[in-house]
């Protein structure tokens, strides 16, 4: 696409029956979300003991990302605010069980019953305010606070996601640390304009031994440790923020507003042709505590 879908409509109304069925069938679309569907399920870790979890998929759509989950032997539910994309999911035979959703809204899951959640161009929908009654702060916070409820302890969820801008991405990022998880921003191919890919990495509970970032991937399929940059704000191979790491104290002076001060804003509120009391030798001096 020329531009960015979330720039030129609501999901829902953006994605329509024509819209809809062109991105399900388009043999390009379908590689790509393969792609980072596995990348995805990759870097949620989850046990390789044959055990099929309970998966959430975010922004499922018609399906697609979802038949990954399926093929490597996973339960999942799909949840999309687009009617058209889930009628597609349904004719294709999904797998999953689908609902329809506003993730602004909060999930509304029991708490606990998820093992992993993931999210394909998805999550970045939520910075955008679509209606007068949308904010995007509080959005964002309604999704991250029912996401962490209804993941198990210890869970990940892993977003792919295409922030605009910086800012976008700390957006995303600081809110879903208010909401208790721990993690950060995890960027494949930091270096490529064309391959860059970022998860957001997060793990339901606070930062352990546990809860490291994984690797990030660069063009020769090597790993990238989390120190390595490419040397520009925009390509920070990993971002990370931690809602749980103490704050340094900022440092207090116990000396208050000198004379010279309080005489500096007297005379400043005088040019404005305010009444301001005349300086006196009491001007300033701090009064004796009374008993």
């Amino acid at each position: 696409m020329s531009s960015r879908p979330e720039l030129k409509a609501p999901p829902e109304i953006f994605y329509d029956d024509v819209e809809a069925r062109k991105y399900t069938y388009s043999s390009r679309i379908i590689e790509i979300q393969a792609k980072l569907s596995e990348r995805a399920l990759e870097l949620l870790a989850l046990p390789n003991d044959g055990v099929p979890r309970l998966l959430l998929d975010i922004g499922c759509g018609s399906g697609l990302s979802g038949e990954t989950l399926s093929e490597n032997g996973h339960q999942w539910i799909g949840l999309d605010i687009s009617l058209s994309m889930l009628d597609i999911a349904l004719e294709r035979e999904a797998e999953g069980d689908l609902l329809l959703k506003d993730m602004g809204q909060g999930l509304g899951l029991r708490s606990g019953v998820i093992d992993g959640a993931i999210s394909i161009s998805a999550v970045q929908w939520l910075c955008n305010a679509d209606k007068s009654s949308h904010e995007p702060r509080l959005r964002l916070k309604a999704f991250f606070g029912s996401l962490y409820r209804c993941l198990a302890r210890g869970a990940r969820a892993v977003f792919q996601v295409y922030p605009e801008s910086l800012a976008q991405r700390e957006l995303i990022l600081s809110s879903a640390m208010r909401a208790g998880f721990a993690g950060g921003v995890v960027v494949d191919y930091p270096h490529s304009s064309k391959s860059r890919k970022e998860y957001l990495v997060l793990t339901c509970g606070p930062p352990s031994i546990n809860t490291e970032l994984p690797k990030a991937k660069l063009e020769d399929e090597e790993s990238c440790s989390d120190d390595e940059s490419s040397g520009e704000e925009e390509n920070q191979t990993v971002c990370i923020a931690d809602r749980h790491r103490p704050r340094k104290k900022q440092k207090t002076t116990k000396k208050g507003k000198g004379r010279e001060w309080v005489l500096k804003k007297k005379e400043q509120m005088r040019r404005k042709g305010n009444a301001v009391p005349l300086d006196t030798r009491y001007t300033a001096r701090k009064r004796k505590a009374r008993f």
